[in-house]
């Protein structure tokens, strides 16, 4: 019976070791930097009411004031193919964790940094 309590215990450390290394290596954005960042957004998503046309007549969302974790995971998934969108596939390519959270937290700053639809 003891030695099942160890095993139970190890596990549970090592389970919160890991857990706290993820938060560790989660950027945190700052929406100063995001700002600089944006010019690859602000062209689709600073437009209000706009559709793409590319891969299919879409409503672009409007992103000014979402919360900052779901933009930063969205832009992950496109990245990752979790998303497939290609226009999004493509700009989130190129952007690193850090920028991803910069991004997420000028977009959640409010909805004053894009036009409202």
């Amino acid at each position: 019976m003891m030695r099942l309590h160890v095993v139970h215990a190890v596990w549970g450390i090592a389970a919160a070791m890991a857990g706290a290394g993820a938060l560790a290596q989660t950027p945190a954005g700052d929406a100063a930097a995001g700002a600089q960042k944006n010019s690859m957004c602000v062209g689709c998503h600073g437009l209000s009411g706009y559709k793409t046309a590319f891969p299919e007549v879409y409503h672009v969302p409007k992103i000014g004031g979402q919360n900052a974790a779901y933009i930063a995971k969205s832009l992950q998934a496109y990245r990752s193919g979790e998303r497939n969108h290609p226009s999004m596939r493509g700009v989130a390519a190129g952007l690193s964790d850090q920028d991803m959270a910069d991004l997420a937290a000028y977009y959640a700053a409010g909805p004053g940094n894009v036009a409202a639809k």
